[in-house]
């Protein structure tokens, strides 16, 4: 569509006028009722086209959505006039006057759209209802230089000929989809541009990026970055984290100026992020939850402040489906601290409180005093530099006393800890770091190289003391032993209880998820759900003072002091845990004469491998072990069996939860052996999975049933896995393939995805809007992307993940319980079943790796093949193909958890004859 606008900007002669194009989908135009408007701004060197999935979203819900191509751009007028930001701003004013527009008016912008519809909502107030933004920026630090792309575009001998004279600068542009955009997509984005002088505009936007001060158009910037601090209405932000222009350094800086915005970070996405991910749909999902527009009486959703959720009626009762105590039980909140001060000044005050072990040498200990006094000293230095509430700090400290020091400072001062594993690799780890914006990077050498190398964000401070030349190098500010002597050496330890006074229901920590089911997620706890936690933990399994634990597990090296408990580090990768040893795990036992330790099922493989090793003492030391721990994949009852003649006098018990939620469900050796008795009775509900048991102490646990299950196939999917977003799928880079849809129940028997109610539950997921709205949409339940059943004694039972789920043509197919069943053929050391082919007729593959397969992969021989295939059909399953491998994608440095998404894609290559290349 188009329309003559008269120009009142200034940049054009008096009387002039242009002719706009726009895009408009005509809702509400012809008198029916309409929501609002989105007024959708493209940024350069785009144009409308961009808003194209927006309009028909638009259509779909109500919403009236314009997209316009601003003047020298896409197919509106080319004025022959240089427009500066001022003028761009004042255009925007003068289309919307002659369109016509009025509230609720919701500002929609990408780019350079971004700043001009900012700058538009800034000065235009009345009507406006919302403000949407992608990658876009508001302020450019003089103290930072603009992106090099950007440089190099406005380099002399450059500028002209790379944004011009050629199409370098939309070909660039258009080259950071992800995935590559379709030939079509691209020749529509190209069209408008065909000409050199169709590209004038492109090089005068390009010309108007205020570099620094001095710049024409830096007042015009800066007078919109200071105005919208005041803006009121809700904000929705949606970025692509691997945009090389608007960087995460722009999502911050807005983060600052609009705190109460919504923020989800697409996490595979650039610089297009419309293109790469469906932020239409998320922002249609956004302006419901957030009531913005017209809503009619009685439809308007209860909204939580916090998550963004809407309340639902799910048809559950809540007394019926109470697998625990009642969420919101009445133990008090207690600060997380609070028992490191308790006993520092009470009579136990010299007995160890923490311990870590060394390769050489006798062990590093701290007493409780000792421990409560470092806290003090590492606390007040955080604070010396100006840290405090809402302060979030990286830790890169490997489990150990400086980090439980680090940890327990932090959260004294009120500061948000932020911590990821390691082992999610230089990538992972940078993805989660950045995301996570912090003002400090505490860590090790190798950390802060990494730092150095990949330019976080935030001051560095080391754990370890380092030369005055590699302070320089690496840009460290500071050592933790300069935060400890920033108290004077005479001064008198401050006993106070300092975080008996912390906001309760303020954030303490961002922990960041592993990692092996996609992008790893920041997972916020408030204070007084962390407390809750240890609750948990010490209701459920009786830890608190006077006990003893070897912490091989990293997230109980946090809760260790908080329970009261001895807690000792065993020498070992905690981010690998097959390098804990026997004799090491005993070594550490026998310092603390530890009762109690937790460690992965990866570490208690090696302990096993090991075992040989083992001293007389070391035998001894976990002879008194009277409580052994391990979670966080299916443990099968042989390795478990083989541990219990490790530590006889143990019980052992295999928790089950997630970093969402650290304890859902407990079970001992004992319970399982019932649980599987009963599975081979045939009892209504058992088997079929792996047993978890029942619901830890102030946890619910409910089901939301597969009958209605939403499936997609795997073979072509994502691999997040879930809950990384998009519960109904439709976004490229954050889909769960797959939804259950049917109302809560705890019936027996019923498959469907977990759903976890208590007060030690994750309060959401940091800077993942849409994430958090998809796992928190059945409120008062988090949907964990699990899925299983409840036996007939109210047992769980654990069947997959939701994105693993085969919809065959004969109904769901969960995968677990058919691996395992698999897996006692002498012949399979390990099996994965997934789905090939379109939703609702895939095809049930099952993947084994053999000690006899060869390098290639084949299709199982006939002896095997048929062997899986009877097995199968015992549980009423029809394998269609059984493919033989030598070593199936596992995660060891995770839990051993099969690549099951990846499986799936590889088996559809392989059996549709392509190149599969290696699994």
């Amino acid at each position: 569509m188009y329309v003559d606008v008269p120009s009142t900007s200034g940049a054009d002669a008096p009387g002039t006028r242009h002719r706009w194009h726009y895009l408009d989908n005509g809702v509400g135009t012809d008198g029916s009722a309409v929501k609002g408007t989105l007024l959708c701004v493209h940024g350069n060197p785009t144009w409308s086209y961009l808003w194209r999935t927006y309009l028909a979203a638009g259509l779909a819900e109500g919403w009236r959505v314009i997209a316009v191509d601003q003047l020298d751009m896409g197919y509106s007028a080319r004025t022959g006039v240089f427009r500066r930001l001022a003028h761009r701003i004042a255009d925007l004013e003068d289309f919307v006057g002659a369109v016509g527009l009025s509230g609720p008016l919701v500002t929609v912008g990408h780019d350079w759209g971004g700043v001009i519809s900012l700058g538009y909502a800034h000065r235009n107030r009345q009507g406006l209802a919302g403000v949407v933004l992608t990658n876009t920026a508001i302020h450019q630090d003089p103290t930072r230089r603009i992106p090099a792309p950007l440089r190099l575009a406005l380099a002399p001998g450059v500028h002209d000929v790379g944004t011009r004279a050629t199409t370098a600068f939309l070909d660039v542009t258009l080259a950071l989809a992800r995935p590559a955009l379709e030939r079509d997509v691209r020749k529509a984005f190209r069209a408008p541009y065909r000409r050199v002088a169709d590209r004038q505009g492109i090089a005068n936007f390009v010309s108007d990026i205020p570099a620094d001060p001095s710049h024409p158009s830096y007042t015009a910037l800066t007078g919109t970055a200071e105005g919208i601090r005041s803006i009121d209405v809700p904000v929705l932000m949606m970025w692509g984290p691997h945009d090389p222009i608007f960087s995460d350094p722009y999502l911050e800086d807005l983060a600052q100026r609009l705190p109460h915005a919504d923020i989800h970070r697409f996490e595979r996405a650039s610089h297009l992020v419309q293109e790469d991910a469906d932020t239409a749909s998320t922002a249609m999902e956004w302006l419901e939850a957030r009531s913005v527009g017209n809503t009619a009486p009685g439809l308007r959703p209860a909204v939580d402040d916090r998550t963004g959720g809407t309340a639902t009626n799910a048809a559950a009762d809540e007394n019926a489906l109470s697998g625990g105590a009642a969420t919101g039980d009445a133990t008090p909140y207690r600060p997380l601290g609070r028992r490191i001060h308790e006993l520092a000044t009470g009579p136990d005050g010299e007995t160890t409180a923490v311990a870590e072990m060394k390769p050489t040498g006798p062990p590093r200990v701290l007493s409780w005093r000792e421990l409560d006094d470092d806290v003090a000293a590492v606390a007040a230095g955080l604070a010396s530099l100006g840290y405090g509430p809402g302060s979030r700090v990286s830790l890169l400290v490997p489990p150990g006393v400086d980090l439980t020091v680090l940890i327990y400072a932090c959260l004294r001062i009120g500061a948000i800890i932020v911590v990821a594993d390691a082992g999610l690799g230089t990538r992972g780890l940078s993805r989660a770091v950045r995301g996570s914006a912090p003002d400090v990077v505490i860590g090790i050498e190798r950390a802060l190289i990494a730092a150095r190398a990949f330019d976080w964000p935030g001051r560095r401070i080391s754990a370890a003391p380092l030369s005055a030349v590699r302070r320089r190098a690496l840009r460290v500010d500071a050592s933790l032993n300069d935060l400890r002597a920033a108290r004077p050496a005479d001064a008198t330890p401050e006993r106070s209880d300092a975080d008996a006074d912390a906001d309760a229901d303020a954030d303490a920590a961002i922990l960041f998820t592993s990692g092996s089911t996609g992008p790893a997620k920041g997972v916020v706890y408030t204070n007084r759900q962390l407390s809750a936690m240890r609750d948990a933990v010490e209701s459920t399994l009786g830890l608190g003072p006077g006990s003893s634990l070897v912490a091989g597990f990293a997230p109980f090296a946090l809760l260790g002091p908080a329970l009261g408990a001895t807690s000792v580090t065993p020498d070992m990768d905690v981010t690998a845990p097959r390098t804990l040893t026997a004799q090491a795990l005993a070594d550490a036992a026998a310092a603390i004469s530890a009762t109690v330790v937790f460690a992965s099922p990866a570490a208690l493989r090696n302990v096993l491998a090991t075992s040989s090793d083992l001293s007389a003492d070391g035998r001894t030391a976990l002879g008194r072990i009277a409580l052994m721990l391990s979670a966080g994949a299916p443990i099968p009852v042989p390795l478990l069996e083989a541990v219990q003649e490790l530590v006889p006098a143990a019980a052992l018990h295999t928790p089950y939860g997630m970093t969402e939620s650290l304890l859902v469900a407990d079970i001992d050796l004992d319970g399982i052996r019932r649980a599987a008795a009963a599975a081979d009775t045939g009892l209504d509900g058992a088997g079929n999975g792996v047993c978890v048991g029942l619901p830890v102490h102030g946890a619910r646990v409910a089901l939301s049933p597969l009958g209605a299950f939403e499936g997609h196939s795997t073979s072509d999917c994502d691999r997040d896995g879930g809950p990384d977003g998009g519960l109904r799928g439709g976004s490229r880079d954050d889909s769960r393939d797959g939804e259950a849809v049917g109302p809560p129940t705890t019936t027996p028997g019923v498959t469907g995805e977990i759903l976890v109610d208590a007060p030690h539950v994750k309060d959401r997921y940091f800077r993942l809007w849409k994430t958090q709205q998809d796992s928190a949409h059945t409120r008062p339940w988090h949907r964990t992307g699990d899925v299983g059943h409840f036996d007939a004694d109210g047992r769980l039972w654990v069947e997959g993940r939701l994105g693993h789920v085969v919809t065959s043509p004969a109904g769901i197919v969960t995968p677990v319980g058919l691996e395992q069943a698999l897996e006692t053929l002498d012949a399979v050391r390990l099996a994965a079943v997934v789905g090939v082919g379109p939703a609702g007729t895939q095809a049930v593959v099952a993947v084994v790796e053999t000690a006899s397969a060869g390098r290639r992969p084949q299709l199982a021989s006939a002896p095997l093949a048929a062997a899986a295939r009877a097995i199968a059909r015992q549980r009423g399953v029809e394998v269609s193909a059984v493919i033989e491998v030598a070593a199936l994608p596992v995660d060891i440095r995770h839990n051993a958890k099969i690549d099951r998404a990846r499986v799936a894609a590889w088996s559809a290559r392989f059996l549709s004859g392509g190149r599969a290349g290696s699994l």
